[in-house]
């Protein structure tokens, strides 16, 4: 991309911290194997008392943005929100209207996962687990069923917390919620959802990977975390967030362009990516 040239088309990631993301990389890998000339992806440090301020200032060239955490409930503030992103109360993605209509807000987090799992051929489920609560926890509920899901087992440090946060979208989803202690394991669950974003205890972790048939840590870092390398000790499957970032960006990258890119090509220079940090 020729930067002496201002771009036509714009888009960035917005967030609080946002310097480690790793969307503008996937972004812009994207626009260069499509063929995109005069599109630019940026970040910006952006958190919830400065986000009304942020879209004001965006002119006719912005197409669309990422939203991250603090911003996915705030974000339903500043356009029409779709179906998924009002359920889920959760936004993670910002698509312009230069043409007298309203923004809309879509959360691509939900198909994301749901595409990260069938890329190891994990499509349907009857029994899950899920560890913690929030707005990505509510989310997870609705990866689960998605997948079929009737059963759900939450762990959390906190089980008012969690039964106040999840109840009620299990009910409008048709889902038995059996909130436990973290303490607890993921009673024989097909797949197990990690929420908890702090670094969970050693016995948590061999508790779930030994009652779990396939591990998605939504957490991710410089290297499989501690949950996903227990799920391979363990011999199942184990996601991490690199596969929810690629999952969740091919559809923001559809909704801001109308194409669709080499989800192949993503996934590996995201894995690239990481590990060269790493090192």
């Amino acid at each position: 991309m020729n930067d002496q040239y201002p771009p036509t088309h714009r888009c960035a990631v917005l967030g609080s911290p946002i310097k480690h993301s790793l969307s503008p990389l996937l972004h812009t890998t994207a626009y260069e194997q499509l063929g995109l000339t005069g599109w630019r992806y940026d970040r910006f440090e952006v958190n919830e008392d400065t986000l009304g301020d942020f879209l004001a200032q965006c002119g006719p060239e912005w197409v669309g943005l990422s939203c991250t955490a603090p911003l996915k409930e705030k974000l339903l503030q500043y356009g029409d929100a779709s179906e998924r992103a009002t359920l889920l109360q959760s936004g993670n993605t910002y698509l312009f209207d230069h043409e007298g209509g309203n923004p809309r807000i879509e959360n691509t987090d939900v198909i994301g996962m749901v595409r990260a799992l069938g890329w190891f051929g994990i499509t349907s489920a009857s029994r899950g687990a899920i560890l913690g609560n929030g707005p990505t926890a509510r989310s997870s509920l609705l990866v689960l069923s998605d997948l079929g899901v009737t059963d759900v087992v939450v762990l959390a440090r906190n089980a008012d917390r969690a039964t106040a946060s999840l109840s009620d979208l299990a009910v409008r989803l048709g889902q038995r919620l059996e909130v436990r202690s973290l303490e607890d394991d993921a009673a024989g669950a097909d797949v197990t959802i990690n929420c908890i974003p702090a670094e969970l205890p050693d016995e948590t972790i061999r508790r779930v990977a030994g009652s779990s048939g396939a591990i998605f840590d939504l957490v991710y870092s410089l290297g499989p975390s501690r949950l996903v390398a227990a799920a391979s000790d363990a011999g199942i499957p184990g996601l991490d967030g690199l596969d929810l970032l690629v999952g969740q960006a091919i559809d923001q990258i559809q909704l801001m362009t109308g194409l669709d890119p080499d989800t192949d090509l993503l996934r590996r220079v995201c894995r690239e990516e990481v590990a060269a940090a790493a090192h």
